[in-house]
């Protein structure tokens, strides 16, 4: 079973590009590191998210954005759960990361016969964390905060 797109809607990359856009506000990077070590903690154990999906969700920044808010973090988040989206964890993390995978019985996908303990990545199509409706209200809320906060 396929999971669903995280924001709905065309696929990515499947808009119009005559379309105009609005340019997209200035978010104060303090408040966007928040927002997105929140998300992180709503991710629940065995499930994951990508950094794309948490900027997604929170319908600002990208993944690379997201990518630096947690390698900053100044508070304890469970970062194994954001993955880049491959399924692997961030560069040099793999070994860290894994002891968390197999305690919270993470879905993973390991090449057969390998020897090397960081060559695997995590099953998405099991493991992707879908939010429900109460989360995404909290998401959402997430979200206008940031566009209401500006620079």
């Amino acid at each position: 079973m396929r999971t669903p797109p995280v924001g709905g809607g065309e696929p990515p990359g499947q808009h119009n590009v005559e379309q105009a856009r609005e340019p997209a506000p200035r978010i104060a990077s303090e408040a966007y590191a928040r927002a997105v070590l929140d998300v992180t903690e709503l991710i629940p154990e065995g499930r994951v998210l990508t950094y794309g999906d948490i900027a997604e969700l929170l319908t600002c920044g990208g993944p690379r954005q997201v990518g630096r808010a947690l390698s900053r973090a100044s508070r304890d988040v469970p970062w194994w759960r954001v993955l880049r989206a491959g399924g692997h964890p961030a560069r040099g993390l793999a070994l860290h990361a894994r002891p968390h995978y197999d305690d919270e019985c993470t879905p993973l996908s390991v090449r057969p016969g390998t020897t090397d303990p960081e060559d695997f990545r995590v099953d998405l199509a099991s493991a992707r964390w879908w939010p429900s409706d109460a989360d995404h209200a909290v998401l959402a809320a997430l979200g206008a905060s940031l566009r209401r906060a500006g620079p």
